[in-house]
């Protein structure tokens, strides 16, 4: 009789074990869940910067261009005519 009064405690607090270690790993499941979430916005703030600093010197060395085409028009018509007739060679092939 002792025997299973010592087996069922030893059942209960292996139970007890298995439910703490179960709201435990649920707990880790949360707080990666919650860790996944702040690093996925942290991606999208930093897709969302990068994006913004690509079009903004984008915008700038188009201006660039544009300025130097206003001050260089036949050196821009040269350039512009050597591009097309490279590109026109690369096609031939």
């Amino acid at each position: 009789m002792a025997d299973m009064k010592t087996a069922s405690a030893q059942s209960a607090t292996a139970r007890v074990k298995a439910e703490i270690a179960a709201d435990d790993l649920s707990a880790q499941v949360a707080a990666l869940r919650e860790d996944l979430a702040r690093l996925s916005e942290s991606v999208v703030a930093l897709g969302h910067g990068a994006k913004t600093a690509v079009a903004d010197e984008a915008s700038v060395m188009t201006e660039r261009v544009r300025d130097k085409v206003r001050e260089e028009p036949i050196f821009a018509l040269a350039v512009t005519a050597g591009v097309a007739y490279l590109f026109g060679l690369m096609s031939r092939r």
